[in-house]
């Protein structure tokens, strides 16, 4: 897969020598690869109502190579460690825009989210270290536009993250595992294909992914400007979540001209809304369809080309099991999507087991919290490695 093959290569370059210098066309040169700790401070006690918070700054990369900065959140169970320190749970956050702020696991100003601080405590709660990056782009950094739903770099700023926080913290450990939600999903699938060839040193245990997005790149060849507006608000939404991924694809491969797909309406879509939270996304496409925004159809082979190697998710290749809590009846990433993947982790004989629901959007039963409660209990049960 191209995704553990381009990262590969980024980290190669990095540690080629010790002390190399890494430069690249177009970037800052400096001495600090990806995972190097820029900054830690300390967050506010009851940050996400918890104790033992710290915003950690570091280095990662961008697809094509370039470092860049990013940051996440570490919070630390209380008391003294286990031995062979704290299990790690990296947690994975769902769509929240494109610009700066906009990833919310490091922003102290503003309210709490609680269905994830509810994820982020229940972890913390039982004996983890939870690890949360904001995602290239929308932390405390202003780095140009999101690359959403852009696999790659999902997954590099999640282990870049580990990387750092177990830098900050000598007391986590070597054993970790990958939670998320909805785009955290699909990132944290990124994320369990790739950290075998990043951090091959460490002992990962597994991926726990609710409602992941998926196989959208294989519906794109269909849509066009015929596509009709879908009322309401989850037309709206919808009408955000392309024209995320479209910014996103317009900054990481300038070769597909993404402008060129676009209506003078829609490029003005998309430029409005590079810099803002989802919630602001919203406003600006409500009242428009699809097909107002395109010029022509999304069918060109450097369009589908482009669209893979941005988004898709593997569906071999992992080496440690997967949780997928799926729900029958989501409709933001439609449950047909979620019903190939599991088609192709079975075909492809993947160690994954599924909980499905009927609750909307990532909405979690008691079946699938069960089942979350005893996934990361034989973490916790299994010594290190």
């Amino acid at each position: 897969m191209r995704l553990v093959a381009g990262r590969t290569r980024i980290f190669t370059a990095a540690v080629a020598s010790a002390g190399a210098l890494l430069v690249l066309p177009g970037a800052p040169a400096h001495a600090d690869p990806a995972g190097a700790i820029i900054a830690t401070t300390a967050a506010p006690d009851g940050f996400r109502g918890l104790p033992n918070g710290t915003i950690i700054d570091y280095w990662t990369t961008r697809s094509n190579g370039e470092p860049v900065k990013a940051s996440g959140a570490l919070f630390v169970p209380s008391g003294p460690a286990p031995a062979g320190g704290w299990p790690i749970m990296a947690y994975d956050h769902g769509t929240s825009g494109m610009g700066p702020g906009c990833g919310g696991q490091t922003d102290t100003s503003k309210l709490s989210r609680p269905k994830e601080d509810q994820v982020i405590q229940y972890f913390v709660n039982k004996g983890f270290a939870v690890v949360a990056p904001d995602y290239l782009g929308l932390g405390r950094f202003d780095t140009g536009p999101h690359p959403y739903l852009e696999i790659s770099t999902e997954a590099g700023s999640t282990i870049d993250l580990v990387k750092a926080a177990r830098a900050a913290n000598p007391a986590l450990g070597r054993t970790w595992a990958v939670t998320g939600f909805s785009q955290g999903g699909q990132a944290a699938l990124g994320t369990a294909h790739l950290q075998a060839s990043a951090l091959p040193d460490l002992d990962f245990r597994g991926t726990i992914a609710v409602d992941p997005e998926s196989d959208l790149e294989k519906i794109t060849p269909f849509v066009g400007p015929w596509v009709p507006e879908i009322p309401g608000q989850a037309g709206t939404a919808v009408n955000g979540f392309v024209v995320s991924m479209l910014a996103g694809l317009r900054a990481t491969h300038p070769e597909v001209d993404v402008d060129s797909y676009l209506t003078p309406r829609g490029k003005q879509v998309v430029d409005d809304s590079q810099s803002l939270c989802f919630v602001d996304i919203m406003k600006v496409v409500d009242g428009m369809g699809i097909g107002d925004m395109l010029s022509r159809p999304l069918n060109t082979p450097e369009f589908q080309a482009a669209m893979s190697d941005y988004m898709e998710v593997p569906v071999n290749g992992y080496d440690a099991p997967i949780l997928l809590l799926l729900n029958a009846t989501d409709t933001t990433v439609p449950s047909p999507l979620h019903a190939a993947l599991a088609a192709q982790f079975a075909v492809n004989r993947v160690d994954f087991q599924t909980v499905v629901g009927t609750g909307s959007h990532t909405q979690l039963n008691s079946q699938m919290w069960d089942a979350i409660g005893a996934f990361s209990d034989r973490i916790l049960a299994t010594p290190a490695k």
